[in-house]
């Protein structure tokens, strides 16, 4: 029974590897898996988030960054926008963008990155 249920465990936690990314009108724009991975809405490799918070591009460049406070920085370290706890992006003049409901964070801030919207 132990082992069912371990098994069971596993496989769901297989099938949940991917965060939904939003726009302002929630539309689904893009996925962040768990392994860091960056995915456009056709489910195609984009970028990479880093655990110590470097955002990259598809050939491993580093595009950005995100601060333990949610403070988001483009390659030059200049802010380009926010990421508060409640899973809301807001730009540099702090109007909102979009949504990372569910996802960590420090994920949140590729949406300056990969999923562009005003």
């Amino acid at each position: 029974m132990r082992l069912i249920l371990f098994a069971v465990f596993c496989l769901a936690t297989l099938l949940s590897t991917a965060q939904r990314i939003e726009n302002s009108s929630r539309s689904t724009t893009g996925y962040i898996n768990t392994d860091g991975r960056i995915e456009n809405s056709s489910r195609s490799t984009v970028g990479y988030i880093n655990p110590d918070g470097r955002i990259e591009n598809a050939s491993r460049s580093t595009i950005g960054y995100i601060n333990a406070d949610g403070r988001i920085e483009n390659s030059g370290r200049s802010t380009v926008g926010y990421v508060n706890k409640d899973g809301r992006v807001e730009n540099s003049g702090r109007s909102t963008i979009g949504y990372a409901t569910g996802v960590p964070m420090e994920w949140a801030a590729v949406v300056f990155f990969f999923f562009s919207f005003e």
